[in-house]
C-alpha cells in the first residue's frame, strides 16, 4: 500500500536514509499504484511517486485540463518535498511531458534543481494530435484511443476499471492537446526511453531531446508499444540509477543552482 508522504507524492518504501530521490510522474489516466513497484526496483533510491488529482483517493478532486495550473500545482508539492538530497525526475508519456515542464521552470527561477530528467514514450515537438478526440461519447473515445496505443490493455478490457479511469483520461489528454511547446532547455542531463513500436512516436525522434540538454544521455529503444515500460522497468531503472551514480557529486551544469548554503 502507498505511504502519504504528501497529498501529490506518494512512496511504497520510504527511504529517509538514501543518498538520491526519483521523483515519477505516470501516464496520461494512469495513477501512483501503476508504479510504486518502482520502489523496489531502485533499493538505494527513495522514489515517489505523483498522484494527481482525479484518480484513486483523489478521485473527488477535479483533474486538470491546462499544463500551466498542474505544472505550478507539481512545483509547490515537489519544493515542499525536497531535503538537500540529489534528486531526480522520471516520467513516462504526458508524465514525461509534466516532469519536463517541472525543470524548465525550477531552473529559469534559480531552484533546486534535478540532477537529472529521465523521459520516456514522449517528445517535445511530437504532441499527440488528440483534440479530435475530446468530444467524442464515452464508447467512441475508448475505440479511438485504442487505436492510439494510449489505454493499458488491462484498462481497456476491464468496464469497471474502464469507468473509474475515463474522466482522469479525458483531461489528460486535454492537457496534452492544448500543450504548446516552446522549445525551452533544461541545465540537466537527459536520458530517453521509448518502444520500438509505440503508435505515438516516429521512429527516431526521441533523439530530438539532445537539442534540450547540454548533457543528452543517449535515446534507448525497446520492444513494445507505447507502454513497453511495462515489460521492461527493471531495466530502466537500472540505467536510470546508473546515471544518479554518475551525475552525484559531478560539478556539471546541473548542479550550479542548488543550494548548497541551505540548513
Amino acid at each position: 500500500m502507498p505511504c502519504p508522504t504528501g497529498r501529490w507524492f506518494a512512496t511504497a518504501d520510504p527511504r529517509p536514509d538514501a543518498a538520491r530521490r526519483l521523483f515519477l510522474f505516470p501516464h496520461a489516466g494512469g495513477s501512483a499504484a501503476s508504479y510504486l513497484r518502482w520502489c523496489a526496483l531502485l533499493p538505494d533510491v527513495e522514489v515517489l511517486v505523483a498522484q494527481l488529482p482525479g484518480r484513486q483517493e483523489r478521485r473527488a478532486e477535479e483533474p486538470y485540463r491546462r499544463t500551466g495550473p498542474l505544472v505550478e500545482a507539481l512545483r509547490t508539492a515537489l519544493e515542499a518535498e525536497l531535503d538537500g538530497r540529489p534528486y531526480a525526475l522520471f516520467g513516462h508519456s504526458l508524465g514525461a511531458l509534466l516532469a519536463y515542464r517541472l525543470a524548465v521552470d525550477i531552473e529559469r527561477d534559480g531552484g533546486e534543481v534535478p540532477v537529472l530528467l529521465g523521459v520516456s514514450g514522449w517528445a517535445p515537438e511530437r504532441v499527440l494530435p488528440v483534440e479530435a478526440l475530446l468530444p467524442l461519447p464515452d464508447a467512441r473515445f475508448v475505440t479511438a484511443v485504442r487505436r492510439f496505443g494510449v489505454l493499458p490493455a488491462e484498462v481497456s478490457e476491464d468496464p469497471e476499471l474502464l469507468a473509474l479511469v475515463l474522466p482522469a483520461l479525458r483531461a489528460d489528454l486535454a492537457l496534452v492537446a492544448g500543450y504548446r511547446d516552446d522549445g525551452a532547455r533544461v541545465g540537466c542531463p537527459v536520458a530517453a526511453y521509448g518502444g520500438r513500436a509505440d503508435p505515438t512516436l516516429e521512429r527516431g525522434r526521441l533523439s530530438e531531446w539532445a537539442a534540450r540538454t547540454p548533457v543528452f544521455l543517449g535515446a534507448s529503444a525497446f520492444p513494445g508499444g507505447h507502454f513497453y515500460l511495462a515489460d521492461h522497468a527493471i531495466a530502466i531503472a537500472s540505467d536510470l540509477a546508473r546515471h544518479l551514480q554518475r551525475t552525484e557529486g559531478d560539478d556539471s551544469i546541473a548542479h550550479r543552482k542548488r543550494h548548497d548554503s541551505r540548513p
